[in-house]
């Protein structure tokens, strides 16, 4: 039977081939006790390039006060001030396909290296507001190009039995950037230390260009530019173990499967609409359930908790979302591989969907007892506000292990080598769409509907991203690149 899955509304994806079945394009892996000195460098490069995003993303929130007092900003600025990151990495995201493509995925990250650092520089010594929006611009690019490069580039130079923990480790290092980025917050919490809480992204980005330099080119975008000899080399690096003729024959044959010349037309082709329907449906899930909602907004739905002091909001921010998140991360990156990306996904939509639940409830009782709330203030949170704190973090470790690591592992490995840089770019330019929308109408959604309802609205679609998971995720753990491909082909049987 086809291991095509079908997109008939009600049918369950039927499982893709098991890792080593035998196929045209399934070459003996590399062993999975072989972790070579080269795999090392590759898992640097994507833990400083995530790193770099997650501590951009944290910085900011501690550093806004400060800014605002060197500049005097109005509130229209301040929104731009922040949220001109986000516009950067829709550009990045953009450009990163086209730049991984053309130059490379290793050439790609070095750009990112580059583009962190001088964006750092330049918000760190902003003599005026206009300088500083240029290098939030400037790290938005940055993260835009590293968001599609260094997963990329994780999911094709890691042995297919550690792929899912190579990208996983990307979204680890975004949790470890954010929690880091809370401490040095809290550290240099005056107002005039902002410059230093901006300008300390300089040092990882530089080191993340230094690294890029020495790391290895992926071996199938070499053999995808007809550069054989060099992709032997650059695989041997990586999986000394691995049959390495063997292994070019299968990626030269995937290959030749697609159309010369990719171009943005044929990622859209209706031939690869099915992994990319896969891929956005993905994208837009991880956001518009609610993540970035609870990530930037936590020190109010806290305080609305009954978290009065600005310490305590501080410490329940930092290690209620920041600890949490770094810690049930680890979950995916521990068992990604084993368990698989569906289990993952269900599981963690499931859990997300409840504890929305909870949060709404509580919220909603906190809501009807402002007035008594008001008049407490001083006796610390509530019980509700217990409440919504046990559920936010429930649903913190609940997104944790499955859509924050599982979806970037999902898209990176999906699509076929020919096309993969613009279609990963395209889902994660929709993702950093969504990403926007919600953090931009967050606030205007609770004063429209109330907080209650929001969190039901994000609970709502968490379950409707469950049953789409269900019906249209296939699994792909312990697969090379070349096998994924043949499920969208029907070819595996």
């Amino acid at each position: 039977m086809s291991a095509l899955p079908s997109g008939a509304p009600g049918r369950r994806p039927p499982p893709a081939p098991r890792a080593g079945a035998a196929s045209p394009l399934a070459p003996p892996l590399a062993s999975a006790n072989s972790f070579s000195a080269w795999l090392g460098v590759v898992l640097a490069v994507v833990l400083f390039s995530g790193g770099l995003f997650g501590y951009d993303q944290g910085v900011i929130s501690g550093a806004l006060t400060g800014i605002k007092s060197t500049f005097a900003l109005s509130p229209l600025v301040v929104e731009v001030v922040t949220s001109w990151v986000t516009l950067g990495a829709l550009l990045g995201a953009v450009a990163g396909g086209e730049l991984a493509d053309r130059i490379g995925r290793k050439r790609a990250v070095l750009i990112a290296g580059a583009l962190f650092t001088s964006g750092a520089a330049v918000q760190a010594l902003a003599p005026v507001t206009e300088i500083l929006v240029a290098g939030r611009l400037i790290i938005g690019l940055g993260v835009g190009v590293a968001a599609v490069a260094a997963p990329l580039y994780a999911a094709e130079l890691s042995p297919a039995a550690w792929r899912g923990r190579f990208v996983s480790a990307y979204q680890l290092a975004i949790t470890i950037g954010i929690f880091l980025a809370y401490l040095i917050d809290g550290w240099l919490s005056s107002d005039e230390s902002w410059r230093a809480m901006l300008g300390a992204a300089a040092v990882p980005g530089l080191l993340l260009f230094v690294v890029a330099l020495v790391a290895p080119e992926s071996p199938r975008w070499l053999m995808k530019m007809s550069r054989r000899s060099e992709a032997a080399i650059e695989l041997k690096k990586v999986s000394p173990d691995m049959k390495i003729e063997v292994e070019l024959d299968s990626i030269a044959l995937a290959l030749s499967h697609a159309s010369k010349g990719a171009t943005w037309g044929e990622a859209l082709s209706p031939e690869w609409r099915r992994p990319l329907m896969v891929g956005l449906g993905l994208a837009i899930f991880q956001q518009v359930t609610g993540i970035n909602a609870i990530i930037y907004y936590a020190d109010q739905i806290f305080g609305a908790a009954g978290f009065a002091t600005e310490a305590s909001r501080t410490t329940v921010t930092t290690w209620a979302i920041g600890g949490v998140n770094v810690l049930a991360t680890l979950i995916a990156v521990a068992f990604i591989d084993r368990w698989g990306r569906r289990k993952l996904l269900l599981a963690g939509l499931i859990g997300m969907t409840a504890s929305l639940i909870v949060v709404g409830g509580a919220l909603r009782f906190i809501t009807l007892a402002a007035p008594v709330a008001a008049s407490a203030a001083s006796a610390g949170p509530s019980v509700a506000g217990i409440v919504t704190l046990v559920g936010l973090v429930a649903f913190i470790v609940s997104f944790a292990f499955s859509l924050g690591p599982v979806v970037w592992t999902v898209i990176n490995e999906i699509f076929p080598g020919r096309i993969r840089g613009r279609a990963v770019a395209i889902c994660t330019a929709v993702n950093w769409g969504s990403a926007f929308l919600v953090s931009q109408f967050f606030l205007s959604l609770v004063d429209a509907i109330g907080s209650s309802l929001a969190f039901w609205l994000f609970a709502l679609l968490s379950g409707v991203g469950w049953v789409w998971v269900w019906f249209y995720v296939p699994e792909t753990k312990g697969q090379s690149l070349e096998q994924i491909q043949l499920i969208w082909k029907g070819l595996a049987k």
